[in-house]
């Protein structure tokens, strides 16, 4: 059966392409053009047909009689006629080859070097040009330039319809029915071996062999085409499976990761806007607590926040403590008369700036001292447990209080739409 969709894909394609490659297979395959034309509706356009036969008959009237015979001159009048009716009518307009009428204008005009194309075929067909520049050669030149673009032109016949007339569905049929055949023998087969199965999910599973049956989607006909190869082990998608199904899990999981982020802060908004937030907290912070692990967690959160600012921060911000202290004692010293009259006095001047720098490091240095003491120390961890808690408890009292919550929820509003508008451009 893989053979088969093969076959009827490779004939759709044919079927699709064969108005485009008829001048190839004219030229080359005529048989194919013998055989296939009547399916499409193809005959050989009368107007240029007249034309090619007229030449022909001149060629025999030459070859009989001479060029400057009278038949010869009634054959270069019918052409020149013939010509301007080419020109006129156009007959390679349905065949979509109105690029080769332009072909042809231009190589004969080219050739009598006149740039009227009505012109150069009066005189391309003419006995005084073709005295002159040789009858054998210019008609050698029609027969290889000019005829070849004339001969491949044809005319479609229409039907009752208006449209083209079409007959491979004639071809077509064939494998439609036999699919079609074979699609209800799988679904047959399908629910007779798994009675849960409708009939409905079982074309589901075959959703590919649809295709095979519809007249209208031929060149869609390569999915199932695929599919059939791999289950009949001819090609091996695995990795391509594999590789589709990364690609389509990773975009749905982006997508769904965007869904539900934006969702969450519009929700957290929401809450902010109603209140609800708010009476979250002070619910938690009026009621009992549940202990489920015997943890104060908001006690720890306080300690891990205290250690991380004493031994990590603090350390690396210590340069910029140093000078705000610096320039508070300096400022002092600045306001105070007792140092501007002590500034006056020769030599002392300095005194004061060199004092301030040494104050300054051991203050700082015995106020970090004392914070790791207490870090360390057990029973300053006592000390800093019961800070933990009146903190906590001096905060959610001042949580309570209305304007400070209405600005705490102002504030977060805020801060979520920056959030959501950041989010938003990044991902796109």
């Amino acid at each position: 059966m893989a053979i088969i969709a093969s076959i009827g894909l490779i004939v759709a394609i044919f079927d699709f392409t064969y108005l485009s490659w008829r001048s190839f297979y004219f030229r080359n395959i005529p048989a194919i053009v013998r055989a296939y034309d009547p399916v499409k509706g193809v005959e050989p356009n009368r107007e240029t047909e007249r034309y090619l036969n007229a030449v022909e008959q001149l060629k025999l009237t030459v070859a009989q009689s001479g060029l400057a015979s009278a038949q010869t001159q009634s054959w270069l009048q019918e052409l020149d006629t013939l010509s301007v009716s080419l020109i006129q009518n156009n007959p390679f307009q349905v065949a979509g080859k109105t690029g080769n009428l332009e072909k042809i204008k231009n190589e004969v005009r080219d050739r009598v070097q006149n740039p009227s194309a009505k012109g150069a075929f009066q005189t391309f067909w003419s006995q005084k040009y073709l005295t002159t520049a040789g009858w054998h050669k210019e008609i050698q030149f029609y027969d290889r330039k000019i005829k070849p673009l004339i001969v491949t032109n044809y005319y479609r016949r229409l039907n009752e319809s208006g449209d083209y007339v079409d007959n491979f569905w004639q071809i077509d049929i064939i494998f439609i029915g036999i699919f079609t055949i074979e699609l209800i023998g799988r679904i047959f087969y399908l629910c007779r071996h798994n009675r849960r199965l409708s009939w409905q999910q079982a074309i589901v599973r075959r959703w590919y062999d649809l295709i095979l049956i519809l007249p209208f989607i031929q060149l869609l006909r390569v999915v199932p085409v695929i599919i059939r190869w791999h289950q009949a082990k001819l090609i091996n998608l695995d990795i391509v499976k594999t590789e589709l199904n990364r690609l389509f899990v990773g975009q749905i999981a982006t997508e769904l990761t965007e869904t539900v982020v934006i969702e969450v802060l519009e929700q957290t908004q929401s809450a902010l806007r109603t209140g609800q937030i708010v009476r979250v907290v002070r619910g938690y912070l009026n009621t009992p607590h549940v202990d489920l692990n015997n943890i104060n967690e908001v006690e720890v959160l306080i300690e891990i926040i205290l250690e991380i600012v004493i031994y990590r921060v603090i350390p690396k911000i210590q340069p910029d403590l140093e000078a705000i202290f610096r320039h508070l004692f300096q400022k002092a010293l600045l306001e105070s008369p007792a140092y501007r009259n002590l500034k006056m006095l020769p030599g002392i001047g300095e005194l004061p700036a060199q004092a301030i720098d040494r104050a300054v490091k051991e203050i700082s240095a015995s106020i970090y001292t004392a914070l790791t003491k207490v870090m360390e120390d057990p029973d300053s961890s006592k000390l800093s447990r019961r800070l933990a808690e009146n903190l906590t408890k001096s905060i959610g009292d001042e949580m309570q209080r209305g304007q400070t919550i209405v600005k705490i929820e102002s504030l977060l509003y805020d801060l979520i739409e920056e959030i959501k508008v950041t989010y938003g451009k990044n991902q796109n």
